[in-house]
């Protein structure tokens, strides 16, 4: 079987790379890359270090507005998939790529597979909410990672093609993560970024989505990281260039116990996640790694919504949010008690404000 897969961005290139050998191994694939993450920190260095294939078409879509981004797209993939005549286009995720290859697939008639079908915010100001809807209603095959994502999917009135298949990011994380267990992978990686510090001795933090570089939202979320910073438990944040130009333009800063670092390998990301106290992120695949079980530290949105497209059992959602407020009571009491850190009582969000309606709440360990 012919089948052309597209990706474009970071979390897609992972994606591909858990499931590319295995759909070589029995189909015959045409690997696109739309360019939507084109610079060599946010996606080149992932071919190598994944042991990804080259491209075959790559479209250097990346820039301009999200109708400009995927025009682009939609104008360049119609041609080669016109030549190529695949009997099936694959899609990861929710992005513009995703949004472009299943439209242009649709409008040939090609059948569409969607990995990642189901994942609901129920948000829909959110861009990656319309790409995943408009994906998963024109998919002939939807894979989804959890029960609930089929359950999304029947609510919408999508069953035929449904097959709840697991979350590759979750098996590409089960497949490196051995080769970054052992602790000291951390020195070369702190002597690289010129940084000081130890295992459990600093949360992981990345910021990248577009509802987050509003300046009301990044003056709150750098509120959180920098009341969970301190000089001996700093916040490492691997920050999307978009996010870093947003906050140069509107003076905002994280404080000096946030080490702000460029979008690292997923190797050595992956690496830091596992090592850290606790894991702050507003990324689906970051999430996605630090299930209950994996070994990794709890991860928590970096700006709680009113739904995420990762919903997980009650026990895993739970401790995620729990997190979350353990890290902000943590520094809301550091604040009220230091007497060498102070901050104003204005920049220091109460940490009932980070927790979900209805969940529950208990005595935390300090």
């Amino acid at each position: 079987m012919k089948i052309v897969s597209i990706v474009g961005t970071r979390p897609q290139l992972i994606k591909a790379a858990a499931l590319q050998p295995a759909l070589r191994a029995r189909h015959d694939e045409v690997f696109i890359d739309t360019g939507q993450h084109w610079d060599e920190s946010m996606a080149g260095s992932f071919f190598d270090e994944l042991g990804l294939e080259q491209p075959d078409h790559s479209l250097g879509a990346g820039g301009g507005t999200h109708a400009e981004q995927t025009a682009a797209m939609l104008l360049r993939l119609e041609p080669i998939l016109t030549a190529e005549r695949p009997e099936a286009v694959l899609v990861y995720g929710d992005t513009n790529s995703t949004l472009a290859g299943a439209l242009c697939a649709a409008k040939l008639g090609i059948p569409v597979a969607h990995v990642e079908a189901g994942l609901r915010s129920f948000d829909r100001r959110m861009p990656e909410e319309l790409n995943r809807v408009v994906a998963d209603h024109l998919a002939s095959w939807s894979f989804a990672p959890t029960p609930t994502a089929v359950a999304n999917l029947r609510a919408e009135g999508v069953v035929d093609g449904v097959v709840m298949v697991g979350d590759l990011m979750q098996d590409l994380a089960a497949r490196v993560s051995p080769e970054v267990r052992d602790p000291t992978v951390l020195e070369p990686i702190a002597t690289r970024l010129g940084l000081k510090f130890s295992p459990g001795r600093y949360c992981f933090a990345t910021v990248h989505r577009q509802e987050n570089r509003e300046p009301a939202a990044m003056a709150a979320w750098a509120g959180i990281l920098a009341n969970a910073a301190t000089p001996d438990r700093p916040v490492v944040l691997a920050l999307h260039p978009g996010t870093r130009r947003a906050m140069e333009q509107a003076g905002i800063s994280c404080g000096p116990d946030v080490r702000i670092i460029e979008p690292q390998g997923y190797r050595t990301s992956l690496a830091l996640q596992l090592h850290a106290a606790a894991v702050i992120t507003d990324s689906g695949g970051v999430f996605s790694g630090s299930r209950p079980g994996s070994g990794f530290p709890a991860s928590c949105s970096a700006r709680p919504r009113n739904g995420t497209r990762r919903s997980r059992d009650p026990k895993g959602a739970w401790s995620s949010w729990v997190l979350m407020r353990l890290v902000l009571e943590t520094s809301w009491s550091s604040w009220r008690h230091s007497t060498t850190h102070r901050r104003k009582p204005s920049a220091v969000p109460a940490p009932s404000t980070c927790v979900l309606p209805g969940q529950p709440t208990r005595s935390l360990p300090r």
